[in-house]
């Protein structure tokens, strides 16, 4: 499949699901609502509990080794399987879709993409089993947007590698096994140059961890943590010394695939949930939702949230197949978020009083989904990636 300018030259999408995407969904379907029903849901969120005694039950199911090579233990499965997988999951609670993509984008994929047959053979399995947990340890205090002017530096000593700097906003370093550290590997290197992946054990002398306090995704705890002479060895290097910005930009493409996909889910959630009160909500003597204004509300937020969709399963696919897809990825991951943030915002005028009650699950999607325009590269961002890709 080739491209004509900027665009793809792409034919008819098949959008039914086979019989193996039916019984995944139905198994993803079960394991929810036996794992993760609303009250749990509620619980978690108010008790700040990350979902990380979920890792092995989600392994079970196979959902962290879905598009896993067989001879690790995986399923094999298509990135269109995934997106599936992890809006129906992030439909009941995003963060379990969260923490799934943080294993396989983050940790596999990484891995699979830039890591050595030692590597790949060690943790691979782990990960896919849920015996593991990888945080991309990335944003510095003046590195956000700009992952270019991050400073953190690696030195090579006799040991090894020896890190010195700080990152901050690392999602669920808490509770991962390693942190993956992109450093600054050349001395005088500016911007994307002499940037290399090191694969850090959290528990690594040097190491200090402080949790940030925020005003939603209380299940994903982030952290900022710095590095004061953190000595690692030769294998902790992924991929080629000096190139690890570009195998962050693999890594952020899949990140932003499966977060694509989850958003959507909690965006779906979040139509249901309104659509469910405009019926049952009686002022006048008739539901809410008889109302002109609530309707072309409601279907306006249900035709942004299947476009959103249809973003999701077009990136999937593209990875599926083998294409290119810089252009797609800051698409998807822009009509997501967005649609999310409009869903969420409509649906809080819906629900009124009752959404703004501190146990409404609106007002939890609410909260959490203004992060998602800001995280995995800002929605500004992407616009740029947006425009590069069309030649400006």
């Amino acid at each position: 499949m080739g491209r004509r300018g900027n665009n793809y030259e792409v034919g008819p999408m098949d959008f039914a699901l086979s019989s193996e995407q039916q019984a995944i969904l139905g198994s993803v379907e079960a394991f929810a609502r036996r794992h993760l029903p609303p009250a749990e849901v509620r619980r978690r969120d108010r008790d700040h509990m990350p979902p990380y005694d979920l890792l092995p039950e989600l392994a079970k199911l196979g959902v962290l080794g879905l598009v896993g090579p067989a001879e690790y233990g995986g399923m094999g499965q298509g990135w269109t399987t995934l997106a599936l997988v992890q809006e129906r999951l992030a439909r009941h609670a995003y963060f379990a879709a969260s923490i799934c993509n943080r294993v396989v984008a983050f940790g596999m994929m990484t891995l699979l993409q830039h890591g050595s047959a030692a590597q790949k053979a060690e943790l691979v399995p782990r990960l896919i089993a849920g015996k593991c947990l990888i945080a991309l340890a990335l944003s510095e205090p003046e590195a956000g947007s700009d992952a270019g002017a991050m400073r953190t530096r690696a030195e090579r000593v006799a040991e090894g590698w020896r890190i010195t700097g700080r990152k901050t906003w690392i999602s669920d370093a808490g509770g991962a096994d390693y942190l993956l550290t992109p450093c600054r590997t050349v001395p005088g290197s500016e911007g994307a140059r002499g940037v290399s992946f090191l694969l850090v054990p959290r528990q690594t002398p040097g190491i200090a961890m402080t949790e940030i306090a925020k005003i939603g995704n209380h299940c994903m705890p982030s952290w900022d943590i710095g590095y004061d002479g953190v000595i690692v060895p030769d294998s902790a290097l992924i991929g080629v010394e000096g190139e690890g910005f570009k195998h962050l930009m693999s890594t952020l493409h899949y990140a932003r695939a499966s977060m694509a996909a989850a958003v959507t889910g909690a965006a779906q959630a979040a139509v249901d949930i309104a659509l469910a009160h405009a019926k049952e909500r009686r002022q006048f003597g008739r539901p809410i939702g008889a109302n002109q204004a609530i309707r072309h509300m409601l279907a306006d937020m249900q035709t942004r949230v299947d476009l959103s969709r249809l973003m999701a399963w077009r990136l999937a696919w593209a990875i599926e197949t083998g294409q290119p897809c810089r252009k797609e990825a800051a698409q998807a991951k822009l009509v997501a978020t967005e649609t999310l943030q409009y869903v969420t915002d409509r649906g809080m005028q819906i629900l009124a009083s009752a959404g703004y009650a501190a146990d409404s699950d609106m007002a939890r999607i609410w909260r959490d989904g203004r992060l998602y325009s800001i995280g995995e590269g800002t929605n500004e961002i992407q616009r740029d990636l947006i425009a590069r890709e069309l030649g400006l």
